[in-house]
């Protein structure tokens, strides 16, 4: 029968589960934004060619967790998108950030 993925978590190392979260947040990130560019009816190659960039660039920007914001958002700009960032404060209140 199979664990729950907590059970296996719990036996590794603090390091080793760093890693693993490191690898799930790149993970979802390229889920996302690969997703979001194919519904926005996108290639790799179209971004790439719009970015001036090389289409295995516009790959690994799709695969990693931790991107520049001045790139997310001209990527988001090919796709005819715009990058919104706000903050939420304690009282649940939020200001935006950027504009």
């Amino acid at each position: 029968m199979a664990k729950p993925i907590s059970e296996l978590m719990n036996t590794l190392s603090t390091a080793d589960q760093a890693s693993v979260e490191a690898k799930v947040a790149e993970m979802v990130t390229a889920l996302r934004l690969a997703k979001l560019r194919k519904q926005l009816g996108f290639t790799q190659a179209q971004v790439a060619g719009a970015m001036h960039i090389k289409q295995p660039t516009v790959a690994e920007l799709e695969k990693r967790a931790d991107i520049q914001l001045s790139t997310l958002r001209q990527y988001l700009h090919v796709l005819g998108a715009n990058l919104e960032i706000s903050a939420t404060l304690p009282d649940g209140s939020r200001i935006k950030l950027t504009s």
